[in-house]
């Protein structure tokens, strides 16, 4: 009996670890990503053609290694992505949405609005932006024009 309360006790301990090391690994990522960017305007001003496309193959680079980890952090945490059955408002009906498409305003009413991006490790919105539940996507939507500025397909299980 002794031995199940002390590996339960450890088990414990050890997967609220796991999580905030894969979230400081993500942190690590977007610093990396921030970093490239810099060192792109840098060549982009002070380089030649060469320098400017090494930055740029180190932007890609940084980008996807990012990708991966928010990957890995995902399938990990599954039950974070799960939710309720998605209900659409009256008489709009879903059809995928690209990057540059217009959302009508019921779309992004309180009732689909992400009010805690930081929950599904999403980027920080900044003055009229909003991430909004579109089905099972989620949409990163400018609301004074309804414009789509990024979209993540199958975000929700």
């Amino acid at each position: 009996m002794r031995k199940l309360i002390f590996s339960a006790l450890i088990a414990a301990t050890a997967f609220p670890v796991a999580a905030s090391a894969q979230t400081a690994e993500l942190r690590r990522d977007r610093q990396d990503i921030r970093q490239e960017q810099r060192d792109l305007r840098d060549a982009r001003h002070h380089g030649d053609r060469h320098d400017v496309r090494d930055q740029r193959q180190d932007v890609r680079e940084a980008k996807r290694e990012y990708r991966e980890d928010w990957r890995d952090y995902r399938r990990s945490n599954r039950n974070v992505y799960h939710r309720p059955a998605y209900v659409g408002p009256r008489g709009y009906a879903y059809r995928p949405v690209n990057v540059g498409a217009r959302l009508g305003s019921p779309y992004y009413a309180s009732r689909y609005v992400i009010s805690d991006p930081y929950r599904y490790r999403l980027p920080r919105t900044t003055g009229y932006s909003r991430w909004v539940r579109y089905g099972n996507d989620v949409l990163l939507v400018n609301t004074r024009n309804g414009r789509v500025i990024e979209a993540h397909r199958n975000f929700f299980w």
